[in-house]
């Protein structure tokens, strides 16, 4: 694993290639309904989001956002088999399910997460083709174990896997783009 943290200082050049994706998997997950952890995905070929995703409910069932708490929470189930319970799908599993049901091939492409993959989603990725993942957050289980294993996963599909943290300049650039005058003439 790589970890790359940029640092770009007072720098207001626009974002590399990395930070522009993983800026929008930041923002894809701003329609995530999870309470405990927002996660979004975007999955990118030849500089092209092919997909997208966040983690919810499946199509139909109540998001525990409107429900105001964690179902699998509720349920007090052990840490151990929190995934059995969970009523959400991640981020990474919904953007390589979107792309499956357009039809769009993911081999050789790169997926960048809010979260590192967990083992189901570890698995979805070797096995949809993507080659390379960037995440910004560390899952950090109360398993290390759980999480060297779906790590192990993705090094044995020699998936490249790299940590990266936006720097604060970088984020405060993009953020002057989110307000209502975004096109507004400037010169």
């Amino acid at each position: 694993m790589i970890l790359r943290v940029l640092m770009r200082g007072d720098d207001m050049s626009r974002p590399s290639w990395d930070e522009y994706f993983m800026m929008l998997a930041k923002l894809t997950a701003s329609r995530s309904t999870c309470l405990s952890r927002p996660t979004g995905a975007v999955v990118v070929k030849d500089r092209q989001v092919i997909a997208s995703g966040y983690n919810g409910s499946l199509p139909g069932e109540a998001h525990c956002m409107d429900d105001g708490q964690c179902f699998r929470r509720s349920l007090e189930w052990p840490e151990a088999m929190k995934y059995d319970m969970c009523r959400s799908a991640h981020a990474e599993a919904n953007a390589i399910a979107l792309a499956a049901k357009k039809g769009v091939s993911l081999e050789g492409a790169s997926i960048y997460c809010t979260l590192e993959p967990c083992i189901t989603c570890a698995k979805l990725i070797v096995m949809s083709g993507i080659v390379r993942v960037i995440y910004e957050h560390s899952y950090d289980s109360p398993i290390p174990e759980r999480d060297r294993y779906w790590r192990s996963v993705l090094a044995s599909g020699n998936i490249s896997v790299e940590k990266l943290v936006l720097d604060n300049g970088t984020v405060q650039y993009a953020v002057g783009f989110l307000k209502a005058d975004t096109s507004k003439r400037r010169l």
